[in-house]
This record gives C-alpha cells, sequence and structure tokens, in this order.
C-alpha cells in the first residue's frame, strides 16, 4: 500500500514542510520570539523560539505524516482501507501544516487573522469529508471507531460506522455554519465533537450488548 502510494506520500510531505521555507523567506521580518498557540479570543497564549516555531513544528508534523502512513501500510486488515481513505489521510497533516503555518506567521508580521475561527471552519470541513467516506471503511486497527466490539463484529462495525459518518457531516455542516456566523463557543463546539465521538461509540456498545453484535 505504501508503495502504491509513495508519489502522493512525497508530495504531501514536501507541501507539509512548505512553512520551514517561507518561514526562512521571512526570517528577518520576524520577532525572535514567536507566538505558537491561540486561545478562543485570537489571543495569544503559546510563545516559541523562532528557529522551533519555523523548524520545529512542520519537522513534528512530517514525522506524524510518516508514522501514520507506515502504520496504515502495515496494519493486519490493511486490505478493508481504501485507497481513497488512505489518500484522504495522508493529506491532512499538510493541510493542517499550511493553515497553522498560515495562522503563525500572519500574526507574526502583525496581520490581522481570526485563528480560532479558522480551526473551527478546518475541523467543520475535515469532518463533512470524513464523514463521507467513514462508512466505506471496513473493519482495521487504524482507521475508524475502534472499540473491541467493532473490531470483532462485521455488522457493529458497518452500523457504528454509517451512523458515525452521518453525525460527523451534519456536526462537520454546523461547526461551519456555525464558525461562518461568528455564534460558536467554546462550549458549543465542544459540544458538538463529543455529540459526534460519544454517541457512535454508545450506539455500538448497545449493538454489542442488547444485539449480540
Amino acid at each position: 500500500m505504501l508503495k502504491k502510494h509513495l508519489r502522493t506520500l512525497i508530495l504531501t510531505s514536501i507541501i507539509t514542510i512548505l512553512p520551514v521555507f517561507i518561514g526562512l523567506i521571512l526570517w528577518n521580518r520576524l520577532p525572535d520570539v514567536m507566538a505558537t498557540h491561540f486561545d478562543s479570543s485570537n489571543i495569544a497564549n503559546g510563545f516559541e523560539s523562532k528557529a522551533f516555531a519555523i523548524f520545529g513544528l512542520p519537522l513534528i508534523l512530517l514525522a506524524v505524516q510518516w508514522v501514520a502512513a507506515v502504520f496504515i501500510a502495515n496494519d493486519p486488515r490493511r486490505q478493508n482501507i481504501s485507497s481513497l481513505m488512505f489518500t484522504l489521510v495522508l493529506w491532512i497533516v499538510p493541510v493542517v501544516s499550511l493553515i497553522c503555518g498560515a495562522a503563525i506567521y500572519t500574526y507574526n508580521l502583525g496581520i490581522d487573522f481570526n485563528y480560532y475561527k479558522m480551526v473551527q471552519m478546518l475541523l467543520g470541513a475535515l469532518f463533512i469529508v470524513i464523514g463521507f467516506f467513514l462508512p466505506k471503511a471496513g473493519q482495521n486497527y487504524t482507521v475508524g471507531i475502534r472499540l473491541p466490539w467493532t473490531l470483532a463484529n462485521a455488522e457493529n462495525w458497518t452500523r457504528t460506522h454509517r451512523l458515525a459518518g452521518f453525525l460527523w457531516i451534519i456536526g462537520g455542516a454546523l461547526m461551519l455554519l456555525l464558525a461562518l456566523t461568528g455564534l460558536s463557543k467554546p462550549p458549543v463546539f465542544i459540544g458538538v465533537f463529543m455529540v459526534m465521538g460519544l454517541v457512535p461509540m454508545a450506539y455500538s456498545l448497545w449493538l454489542h450488548v442488547k444485539r449480540g453484535l
């Protein structure tokens, strides 16, 4: 699987470290200590050295990219992970790297940028996309809702991921709508996220206990 997607992995890896080259171009315009984390009010609450912000963060994400790719490629049930799903997974990290780089550089250059809104929109879009493909993922150990009973029973896995896919599309769309209208507050965002995660897990457990699946 990894060999089949090697070109995509290389391309996404290059995109993941693209913020490094942008940071080098902007090096003299950036402060020695850079804001790298922001709260829900778009106020910086985390700081790192310029070198770490430019080199460290993209390289950490690059490591995450390769570790995820290797784990999926060596999944004992990798035949149940579609090529499209694997490609989708490979594109998550580079998109995150570009968005984070854009937020960090614009903020430290003094350009107005709503980091919190951007994160919400990114997550909303990501959940919608994953929601469409999640029901198509067969049983495996790296992608999906991996509970003892979903891994032990194919029907439990299928039903759980159908519900999860529906909820993730609805939840992602709601996140996008709230972000675009400026109505999303941390408690609302967390509430939507918890429903998306906990309801499929509870449903899966109910299938296992009450239906013997």
